[in-house]
């Protein structure tokens, strides 16, 4: 029996924050009785919702605003969650909320054992235990530099309570996959080589998913073996670029999954008005995109329908053709034009964790590291995802976004002449998120909520203590004109707004442009639209096709139709 589960009305299946592309999140209690997701209302938190297999509606649990990555105690009375950079817990049946653990930045999953250990993976670190009741957490795993190994990720309890799966992110093809670990750190065994989280489904099975497709094997959690060979489960399963699987098991024979969570859109010209002039590129999911500075071409950020990747390409728009600009498995994104058209830099993941690279908008040339996992840890970052927005005018500083779960993101300038470390430029409670330089180099426009919702604000460059609001009743992902005399960003419902500036800086009142299709919800990892040089035109991405979400398919007895 297959049945499908939708957010409730007036949501959408909630996304997390550290992923280019992500998948919903969901977990099925282990009495099979209960599946508990996260889903987001228009301008509100997320929230976990409980959806019972007897019933059809789902219900709200109050207190878990902003929680990601819901799992669940053995016993089904608890469920642990991930909110404001700490690790929780609820019960069921509703109550107070508690905090198993503080701390907890890029959470990367969670697993409850049956002696009352909580495993959680948590940006580029190893898996780390705390008991279920609170206290000091402590690694359980040990990152392997030597074999180039970034992060564990995705901790999942197999039925001895004693050892766990768990994903290895490196940059070391041969030693990336599914592994099983123990508590006691003496386990280490590979599995599988697989970009993708896993789960111990019973009587005997391991599930993963490759590329769309949920597979499952036969695996003896005893001796940790595998036997026979790979068999599809379903089709149409989906995994995060963080290699989170959207699948949960339940030892009670019920099985779900859901797709990854993509948008399909047609980056196309506009003018001032809103009419449409031309699309320069093929439709897909559009992660970003930028123009080059002389606006001679374009790099955009495509997401691989059937594998979850993104990789680079860039468009002669003279000409019209295409060409791949990146070339790996994993993510490949954000783009960001030198002053002089001359180079970009981008972030990948290709290394185990994420890094920027450089490399000749020409085509030719190597690509080099410009900020390294070393440098990243000796800045006193571990963010899973690091996203660069711009690159100053005088070619000396790229700004770019780092995810901190206990205050939002937090904005960061990489120095580029000689060894200079990375320096943070500014941090508050909020997201500080879309910065770009003004032309002249002397301004940063920037996107923060730290009013309860997204405005666009200034900051002087080099940082004083002046400071501007820029829109007004909501903005996010501001743009500038070239000439500096006009700035561009996002109201809350999705219009294209203009700001005129003058001296001082001044700012006229903002006014509507047009009302665009862009895809709903402010998104650090995503490019809504750029603007021409000269203000006149807006290329933007135009969400196609249905909107609605995917389902989550749940399957009782799911062993029951298997076809081997």
């Amino acid at each position: 029996m297959r049945f499908a589960v939708y957010p409730p009305d007036g949501n959408a299946f909630a996304r997390t924050n550290n992923a280019t592309v992500p998948v919903p999140q969901f977990a099925l209690s282990p009495d099979g009785r209960t599946l508990v997701f996260a889903a987001v209302a228009a301008a509100a938190k997320p929230m976990l919702w409980l959806r019972s297999i007897e019933e059809v509606a789902a219900r709200p649990l109050p207190g878990t605003e902003d929680g990601i990555r819901p799992f669940w105690s053995p016993d089904s009375l608890w469920i642990g969650f991930f909110a404001e950079g700490k690790l929780k817990k609820i019960r069921a049946g509703g109550g107070a909320v508690q905090v198993i653990a503080e701390g907890v930045t890029d959470p990367l999953g969670g697993a409850w054992g049956p002696d009352g250990t909580v495993l959680f993976g948590s940006g580029n670190a190893p898996i780390y235990r705390v008991d279920s009741a609170g206290g000091p957490f402590a690694p359980v795993t040990k990152l392997d530099v030597a074999h180039r190994e970034g992060a564990h990720r995705f901790p999942y309890f197999l039925p001895d309570g004693h050892h766990f799966l768990f994903t290895v992110r490196s940059g070391l093809g041969e030693q990336h996959g599914i592994y099983a670990g123990s508590l006691d750190g003496k386990t280490k065994k590979l599995l599988v080589r697989a970009d993708s989280s896993a789960v111990y489904a019973s009587p005997g099975y391991l599930l993963w998913v490759a590329g769309d497709t949920l597979l499952g094997q036969d695996f003896d959690a005893d001796r940790l073996e595998l036997t026979g060979q790979p068999f599809t489960v379903a089709e149409r399963a989906g995994r995060s670029t963080t290699n989170e699987s959207a699948v949960s098991a339940s030892p009670a024979g019920i099985l779900a999954y859901d797709s990854a969570t993509v948008r399909l859109g047609r980056l196309t010209w506009f003018d001032r008005s809103g009419n449409p002039l031309d699309s320069p590129a093929p439709d897909g999911d559009y992660a970003d995109f930028r123009l080059s500075p002389e606006e001679k071409q374009l790099a955009a950020s495509l997401v691989n329908l059937k594998t979850g990747s993104t990789d680079i390409w860039l468009t002669d728009l003279a000409r019209g053709s295409t060409s791949r600009f990146t070339v790996g498995t994993g993510v490949n994104a954000s783009p960001v034009w030198s002053p002089d058209g001359a180079r970009i830099v981008f972030r990948t993941n290709r290394g185990g964790v994420l890094e920027f690279y450089q490399r000749s908008a020409f085509g030719g040339g190597n690509e080099e590291p410009v900020l390294t996992a070393e440098a990243q840890r000796a800045a006193g970052t571990h963010a899973v995802q690091l996203v660069p927005s711009d690159w100053s005018p005088d070619g000396l500083h790229i700004i770019y976004a780092v995810p901190d779960m206990a205050s939002g993101f937090d904005l960061w300038l990489l120095p580029l002449a000689g060894n200079a470390k990375p320096v943070e430029f500014l941090s508050s409670p909020a997201n500080d998120i879309h910065a770009n330089f003004s032309p002249d180099g002397r301004l940063i426009a920037y996107g923060s909520n730290e009013t309860g919702r997204y405005e666009v604000y200034l900051q002087t460059f080099p940082k004083s203590d002046r400071k501007w609001t820029v829109s007004t009743n909501g903005g996010y992902e501001p743009r500038w004109r070239a000439d500096g005399r006009e700035i561009y960003y996002l109201s809350e419902d999705r219009k294209l707004m203009a700001v005129p500036i003058g001296p001082g800086p001044s700012f006229g009142v903002p006014k509507p442009l047009f009302q665009t299709r862009v895809p709903a919800g402010v998104d650090a990892f995503r490019t809504h639209y750029v603007p021409g040089r000269d203000g006149q035109r807006f290329l933007v991405n135009t969400e196609i096709g249905d909107p609605a979400p995917n389902p989550i398919t749940v399957v009782l007895n799911w062993t029951a139709g298997l076809k081997r």
